[in-house]
């Protein structure tokens, strides 16, 4: 009887690190961390369907806005994010703080969604965000707005939506049935 009940804890001794390690590296592949932000892009943001994966889409696309001299301040291929600083589209300058632009009526916010839609298939939505206001005691978000048609920013956005067209192929829209 003494040797079964060593035998027995000497077993569930050389389990319990394993299970521990187990647990352990289960929940640190589980990771919640994402770059994108908890609220989805504005109804008025343009978007479009690309023939590629998200993970070719949001390079390209950061190298396309930093050729307008935007300054990106997060992008992650992975999630399908990318976000510029503030850009004021009147003197071509970025702030990384929202606090110091000069000018807000002027001043734009680029963010873009990749999101996987069908296999090999993503549908890209581009942000263009302005502050009419600024107040330091409300999150930066409840104080933003689409920009309207007429403005820089909304440009700016539909321009660098035509040039990641170029880049990629769009899905093709059914043809319009023909007369009899």
């Amino acid at each position: 009887m003494g040797w079964t009940e060593t035998t027995t804890s000497l077993q569930s001794r050389s389990v319990r690190p394993t299970v521990r390690l187990s647990v352990a590296f289960f929940l640190s592949s589980c990771s919640p961390v994402t770059t994108r932000p908890d609220f989805p892009p504005f109804p008025q943001a343009t978007s479009v369907v690309l023939m590629a994966r998200r993970e070719r889409v949001i390079p390209i696309l950061a190298t396309l806005v930093a050729a307008e001299s935007l300054r990106v301040r997060r992008a992650s291929p992975v999630d399908g994010y990318l976000e510029t600083d503030w850009y004021d589209t009147r003197t071509h300058r970025s702030f990384r703080d929202g606090a110091y632009v000069p000018d807000l009526a002027h001043a734009v916010k680029l963010r873009c969604w990749a999101d996987p839609y069908v296999p090999s298939e993503t549908i890209l939505t581009i942000e263009a965000a302005y502050r009419p206001r600024y107040d330091p005691s409300r999150t930066e978000r409840d104080l933003e707005a689409a920009v309207p048609e007429g403005h820089d920013g909304y440009a700016l956005a539909a321009k660098l939506l035509a040039q990641v067209k170029e880049k990629f192929a769009t899905r093709p829209r059914a043809s319009a049935p023909s007369g009899p």
